[in-house]
């Protein structure tokens, strides 16, 4: 299904380049692309210093991304806007878990040795079982970069799926950190690989490479998406992560799912966005649409 999938890259770029180039939305329509885009979000903190009190914060801001003068503005206030899901380090989930408990928003962390992966691999199903005890409802994990670049597609296969069971219900969201795997065709084999092992989500990366999610990575790892579905009927959901920042970029990054996947992958439960910073142009661009005016970065809360 993949060792014979030849990836055109000028082709993948031209392809990407034409959604932010040729596609626009204007007022009411770029409203409700963003107030979706605020939907799919997973809220994250992944950071060394990370404390109880900041996943706490995130939480309130999860459970309400927009200030409420915007959202009375939008006139949303039914809509119960959330966002996607909270994604935390193994050892925050507890914390998440009880801040958002009876929201229904699920809580996510990163497990098998982020943003590396270069631990034993009982150690990472260890750190699998230990999140998902603490409270996760899913699972982000890193594959070991080594099986794809040396094509040892058993061993990839065997790894994610060893994981896929450790995370026994929670969702299990494979990271290929795309930015370490040299080519398209790698990244279009591991994404079918991921999906044949179970991944009920496939994600670009960690954020901690030197480059993160691009449209083209993103379009090749949907056009794999589409065939895998053609093949099984099975649908795998897609995350982009790392470098996304602005309004702009939810925008381009829905465009793909919408143009390549159709309405049914705008929904949460088949598509995400890996971010926290890009709530924030998210809700200053939507105070704008209420009012005519930009506020400063300070007038709205921190993600």
């Amino acid at each position: 299904m993949f060792e014979g999938h030849g990836v055109n890259r000028q082709a993948a770029e031209r392809r990407a380049a034409s959604l932010g180039a040729r596609r626009s939305v204007k007022k009411d329509h770029q409203a409700a692309w963003l107030i979706n885009a605020v939907r799919c979000i997973d809220l994250t903190t992944l950071a060394g210093d990370d404390t109880a009190d900041r996943v706490r914060r995130l939480c309130a801001k999860a459970r309400q991304p927009l200030a409420p003068h915007i959202i009375q503005g939008l006139g949303i206030e039914n809509l119960r806007l959330t966002t996607g899901a909270v994604c935390v380090y193994p050892t925050m989930v507890t914390h998440a878990a009880k801040a958002l408990q009876g929201t229904g928003i699920p809580v996510a962390s990163v497990a098998t040795g982020f943003p590396a992966g270069l631990m034993p691999l009982n150690l990472r199903l260890e750190e699998i079982r230990y999140a998902v005890a603490e409270g996760a409802d899913e699972i982000d994990i890193v594959i070991t970069r080594e099986h794809v670049l040396t094509a040892n597609w058993q061993a990839l296969y065997d790894e994610v799926a060893a994981m896929r069971e450790a995370c026994g219900p929670a969702h299990l969201k494979a990271i290929l950190a795309t930015g370490d795997l040299q080519t398209l065709r790698n990244v279009y084999s591991a994404s079918m690989v991921a999906m044949q092992a179970g991944a009920d989500f496939i994600k670009t990366s960690t954020g901690k490479e030197g480059v993160n999610a691009t449209l083209p990575v993103s379009l090749v790892m949907v056009r794999a998406l589409r065939d895998y579905l053609d093949a099984t009927g099975h649908a795998i959901g897609f995350k982009p992560a790392g470098g996304m920042k602005s309004a702009k970029d939810a925008l381009n990054w829905q465009f793909l799912m919408r143009e390549e996947m159709g309405r049914d992958w705008l929904q949460p439960h088949l598509f995400r966005l890996g971010a926290s910073s890009m709530l924030g142009d998210i809700e200053r661009q939507l105070e704008h649409h209420v009012t005519g005016r930009y506020s400063s970065a300070s007038r709205l809360a921190l993600a």
